[in-house]
């Protein structure tokens, strides 16, 4: 029993200090939510792996993988169920990590030759009816139709009804205070074959819709948080069109309300953007994805401006937010090294690498 107790004590000093060094509040992972049959062993891997590495955060990329009962046609295959989710929270809360649902809302609505759940079964949503999703394996970039993915267009009259029905049913079930709605990569918006959104400014269109997903949100004292990519202006900076917006929607960066919180992402350089949104006044993560060694350049630039910021710009630095975009299973056996060589997820070696250094 005292060696238990001494163990006890050891672990929770050292929990204490790996936490009260930390320059800056959060320290997130964001990742595809598992699949029914691998929910135990990912609350697993929260428990042993996630939560000693420091992690306080972790965002869900859910989407259509819930078993909704609002809108049951927009289940996905192999939905989780809510005992799934219940399973999640549990081991989140008990490890004190913040646990946040995503739904891709806006854009994301496609991929290559595949229609997404919410246009699948209601069509009428799409901003660009005309243009037809290839055959399958036919996808390729560029292409003379921009096609990149799909956008519900925001001014349908019955998309809100929807997707805030999926929305606060998902929060629910999360038992969260914050959603993340992505948001990012909307080349799709006021687009001439809409004819409710052409001609309209695509500036205020997408900030009008951020809005209203924050006001939703705000209605249950819930946070929104976004991807910050369509409010940087990628021209000017030469940040391109992914990381950054081609088509103007970067003006709506003085547009939405300030207490939008901004996930800003670089994957081919360590830009450093994260000043750009705290000095419009937004709370801001700098979030990488598989190259370790600028995952840990952005943290030192983290670091950097929180030590150099203002007193009123110090606070809206929340952290770092490490990306996945493969699957969770690719994931963890890449973080065990059980993966295949030719599959390995790099984003776990740049977790591994930030996670060592947002401990010193």
């Amino acid at each position: 029993m005292k060696r238990i107790l001494a163990t006890f004590l050891v672990l929770s000093s050292t929990t204490f200090y790996l936490l009260a060094i930390a320059p800056y509040p959060v320290r997130g992972l964001c990742i595809a939510a598992p699949p029914p049959n691998q929910v135990e062993e990912f609350a697993d891997f929260i428990e042993k792996e996630l939560a000693p590495s420091g992690l306080n955060l972790l965002i869900l990329r859910v989407d259509w993988g819930y078993e909704y009962q609002s809108h049951p046609e927009l289940r996905g295959n192999n939905p989780l169920t809510k005992t799934d989710v219940k399973k999640l929270v549990e081991v989140c809360r008990e490890n004190n990590i913040r646990l946040m649902p995503q739904i891709n809302l806006l854009g994301h609505q496609s991929w290559h030759s595949t229609p997404g759940k919410l246009l699948e079964v209601y069509p009428e949503f799409d901003e660009t009816p005309d243009i037809k999703l290839p055959e399958p394996g036919k996808y390729e970039w560029p292409n003379p139709d921009g096609l990149y993915c799909k956008s519900y267009c925001p001014l349908h009259p019955d998309v809100h009804d929807v997707v805030f029905a999926l929305v606060d049913e998902i929060m629910q079930a999360f038992e969260a205070d914050a959603f993340h709605a992505g948001l990012d990569e909307v080349f799709y918006i006021g687009h001439e074959q809409c004819p409710r959104c052409y001609g309209h400014d695509k500036a205020e269109l997408f900030a009008g819709e951020v809005t209203k997903i924050r006001d939703h949100l705000a209605k249950s004292g819930a946070e929104l948080w976004m991807w910050g990519d369509r409010l940087i202006d990628g021209k000017t900076t030469g940040i391109g069109l992914w990381e950054g917006s081609y088509n103007n929607t970067h003006r709506a960066i003085d547009m939405i309300p300030k207490d939008v919180v901004i996930c800003d992402w670089h994957y081919e350089r360590p830009d450093p953007t994260a000043f750009l949104f705290a000095s419009k006044g937004f709370q801001v993560l700098t979030c990488p994805w598989r190259n370790a060694e600028n995952a840990v350049e952005q943290e030192q630039m983290m670091r950097l401006f929180i030590e150099s910021a203002t007193r009123d710009m110090k606070p809206r630095y929340l952290g770092m937010l490490q990306t996945v975009w493969g699957s969770t299973r690719n994931f963890m056996d890449s973080y065990n090294g059980t993966a295949n060589p030719e599959r390995m997820d790099k984003s776990a070696d740049s977790f591994k690498a930030l996670s060592k250094v947002w401990n010193q």
